[in-house]
């Protein structure tokens, strides 16, 4: 476990996936869900896959090979390889295991950052094969959301940077989609306000850019968490029925199979596509309070 800090934030991140562990304030708040029974994760990295492939089955030139939800990187070890007091880098590389399951090499750089009450999350992706590569790559931090209490409901409001009626993804238990308007019940003036019932059909997500910036607002209407970002996908997520006290503020390039899709991996939706030597970054920030 690596811990960077300044005078407004501690962060704590493990080895494991590169996962954010712990984010706390100046007076020792905690404002990352901390796992357990609810879900037992914090904050994993999704890659190379980003939801799900249908019967965790794809193909790449006529070969069949199987990957789980959300791809490996989250179960996987990575290799520290810097840390300061104020940043710290995470490497993943192929391997015979992965190779087993992705048959791409490539180059996995996840870096955390501070300045000021803000964490920089710079995703770099390398294409080291002589071939093209093709991903997907997304967070998944999951944020207390304030004045709620484990086993007690859910509730809250979301502020978005776009006020204008939505088009978005209705989603399935299985990581399926199909496209949906998201209904002006849901969004009014830019504000969702959440219960455990948003998320009776999974994670809800807004598609094709039309939102860049995220806050989960306090009772007072300031904003706890604002989760920045230049993605082409947004979605929020909460497990439904287990009164849990968070919710998922996700940044995705990538997305699941539509039910019953069939097709090369390369010609999913929001696929990343890499030539050889080539290389992919992107960057989204969280910033604590106002």
């Amino acid at each position: 476990m690596e811990t960077i800090k300044n005078e407004h934030l501690t962060v704590e991140v493990s080895e494991m996936g590169a996962e954010l562990q712990s984010i706390k304030d100046s007076d020792g708040r905690e404002y990352l869900w901390q796992g357990g029974d609810k879900w037992p994760r914090r904050s994993p990295i999704l890659f190379p896959l980003v939801c799900s492939v249908n019967d965790d089955t794809y193909t790449v030139d006529g070969q069949e090979y199987h990957l789980p939800r959300h791809g490996f990187a989250r179960d996987t070890r990575f290799k520290l390889v810097a840390q300061g007091e104020h940043k710290v880098t995470y490497a993943l590389h192929e391997t015979e295991e992965t190779l087993k399951v992705y048959p791409y090499h490539f180059n996995l750089a996840v870096s955390y950052r501070l300045s000021g009450r803000k964490i920089h999350v710079v995703w770099h992706v390398e294409n080291t094969d002589v071939r093209d590569i093709h991903f997907q790559i997304g967070g998944h931090p999951a944020f207390l959301a304030p004045g709620c209490r484990e086993d007690e409901e859910l509730k809250g409001v979301i502020a978005l940077d776009n006020h204008q009626p939505l088009r978005g993804l209705k989603s399935y238990i299985d990581g399926s989609h199909e496209m949906t308007e998201i209904s002006l019940d849901d969004i009014h003036e830019g504000l969702i306000a959440f219960n455990d019932e948003f998320f009776a059909n999974d994670s809800v997500k807004i598609h094709d850019c039309q939102v860049h910036q995220a806050s989960l607002l306090n009772a007072d209407g300031s904003p706890a968490v604002t989760v920045s970002f230049k993605c082409p996908i947004i979605a929020f997520w909460s497990p439904y029925k287990k009164k849990a006290p968070f919710v998922c503020i996700e940044p995705w390039y990538g997305l699941g199979d539509p039910r019953g899709w069939k097709g090369e991996f390369c010609d999913k939706y929001y696929m990343n596509h890499l030539q050889p030597g080539s290389s992919f970054m992107s960057e989204y920030t969280i910033e604590i309070g106002g």
